[in-house]
């Protein structure tokens, strides 16, 4: 029974806290255009994060397929 008067108040924290990360993503927009998120998938050209992955990423597509030309 003593337990119980740890227990409540953590899971009140708890939930408080959940419910504030909950707002802060839906303040950021994280629930934005969720339809655009679900065919981000489909396309076929992800932009390279730096220049150094785009060099690296051509030569990765040209050792995979070399009578293909990039």
């Amino acid at each position: 029974m003593e337990s119980l008067y740890l227990l409540i108040p953590l899971s009140a924290l708890l939930v408080l806290l959940i419910l504030a990360v909950f707002g802060w993503a839906l303040h950021r927009g994280q629930f934005e255009e969720l339809q655009a998120e679900g065919e981000r998938i489909l396309h076929d050209e992800a932009p390279a994060l730096d220049a150094d992955q785009a060099g690296a990423g051509a030569q990765t597509e040209q050792s995979k397929h070399p009578s293909i030309r990039l």
